[in-house]
């Protein structure tokens, strides 16, 4: 699997899925989608389709329990996940996927600016392009620093050389991954009547943090 590191004070990890996956979720959103679990309640996203593919935390008024997923799929997702985990030398006590969800999105529609949470407050998000249109309308001012449907992704680090942010330039098939606590956005667009699809997916970590941090004060 090849892979991509973007280090923004913490790291984001890209990788592209296979077409078999990407095939999966595709057909089942398009195929099943008057069965899926609407999520707007429990997002921050200013979208109207916004459907649940999967949802494993604590049953509430907002979602219960559900998965429309195969278990060849969840367990790609897993193995990604542990993928970024070795990166860090991160050993889990458990990994439990939380949620998998697609946002659709039209033209006006966005994300402002949030975290992710699961279960618990440690883990790691991750977005997958689905589907994307092919222009993004008009950019009303420094058009040749184009944000129309773009995702950035804010890190913390500091000083004048670091890298602060990433606005990566989306491919169908990229797979994003990064921690809960890393904020991130995506603009809006205009002028078009075709869709931004993505999957965003969120996978609880429990780990020994005082272990974590005495390995890595002794690298």
């Amino acid at each position: 699997m090849q892979r991509k590191i973007i280090p923004l004070g913490q790291y984001v990890m890209h990788t592209q899925d296979t077409l078999e996956i990407f095939n999966d979720i595709n057909y089942i959103y398009e195929n099943r989608f008057k069965d899926l679990k609407p999520a707007n309640k429990q997002l921050v996203g200013k979208i109207k389709n916004e459907h649940s593919l999967y949802y494993s935390g604590v049953a509430s008024d907002k979602q219960t329990s559900h998965n429309f997923l195969s278990r060849y799929v969840l367990d790609w997702f897993l193995s990604v996940y542990t993928e970024y985990l070795n990166l860090k030398r991160i050993t889990p006590m458990e990994m439990k996927i939380s949620s998998i969800w697609i946002n659709e999105m039209k033209d006006n529609e966005y994300n402002p600016i949030h975290i992710h949470q699961g279960s618990i407050f440690t883990g790691l998000s991750s977005v997958m392009i689905l589907k994307l249109p092919s222009h993004y309308g008009e950019e009303y001012s420094a058009s040749d620093q184009p944000c129309n449907g773009k995702l950035q992704i804010i890190g913390n680090a500091s000083g004048q050389f670091a890298s602060t942010d990433y606005q990566p330039e989306l491919k169908v098939g990229d797979f994003y991954v990064f921690p809960y606590d890393m904020r991130h956005t995506v603009f809006p667009f205009n002028s078009t009547n075709q869709v931004r699809r993505t999957l965003a997916a969120n996978c609880d970590i429990r780990y020994d943090q005082v272990k974590y941090n005495s390995a890595r004060m002794s690298l």
